[in-house]
């Protein structure tokens, strides 16, 4: 009879001593067998890629080299749909907590709560609920959200906009997204690109995933094409 692989949680984070504490409590109180841990968006990509259906769990913190908020783990959700991936974060800034929702992840930890609070959120995570700072019901009350704020036009008074109506512009996507772009619009294939910017293909293929999904198309031919166009402004 085929023994069930031990679960595998993964921890990204560029601070080794919070990493070191996540780890304790993850293996003591959650029986992982293993925690992968990385410092940086780009490694924790890698690790998802590669070890695809071992991880379980998989907890980013938004202050890290490739991370540039709750919006870059739409991705995840999208490519890792059997992950429960959370965010362990310094900031308790009301609106990163909202948009890490609306992309999907399974909670919202504050690096502050302490051991016991993080593990009971751990545990409910694990348990499928979605866990939410009890700040934000305070400040969540019966109002309205309030509307994304509009973009100004460019210089030459054009504007690009995504499907979903908000403006499109090349700072809506990170570094390492622009880099892809740079290389998709050349015609580059994803192993090439894997290849020139020193990442797994795994990696790229989700970088790609949330290139498409920021530039509202389908495809890879339609986002060159878009791409080329942003690029080239």
């Amino acid at each position: 009879m085929t023994q069930p692989t031990p679960p595998v949680a993964l921890i990204a984070d560029d601070d080794d001593f919070f990493r070191l504490a996540v780890v304790a409590i993850l293996t003591r109180s959650f029986g992982f067998a293993e925690v992968v841990e990385t410092g940086s968006l780009d490694a924790a990509l890698d690790q998802l890629s590669t070890r695809r259906g071992a991880v379980t769990l998989a907890l980013f913190d938004l202050a890290m080299p490739g991370m540039e908020g709750p919006g870059s783990l739409s991705a995840v959700r999208e490519c890792f749909p059997a992950v429960k991936v959370a965010v362990v974060s310094a900031s308790t800034e009301r609106n990163k907590i909202l948009t890490a929702l609306e992309v999907g992840v399974h909670g919202y930890v504050p690096k502050g709560i302490g051991s016991a609070e993080l593990t009971r959120a751990v545990g409910m995570i694990l348990d499928g609920q979605i866990y939410v700072p009890a700040s934000l019901a305070v400040l969540d009350g019966a109002g309205p959200r309030p509307a994304l704020e509009a973009r100004p036009a460019g210089l030459d008074g054009r504007q690009d906009w995504r499907q979903d109506g908000r403006q499109l512009r090349i700072p809506d996507l990170t570094p390492r997204q622009r880099d892809v772009l740079a290389l998709l619009v050349e015609g580059r294939s994803n192993k090439e690109i894997a290849r020139r910017l020193q990442l797994g293909e795994g990696t790229v293929k989700v970088h790609m995933a949330a290139l498409l999904r920021s530039l509202g198309v389908q495809n890879r031919a339609a986002a060159a094409v878009v791409g080329a166009r942003l690029l080239a402004d």
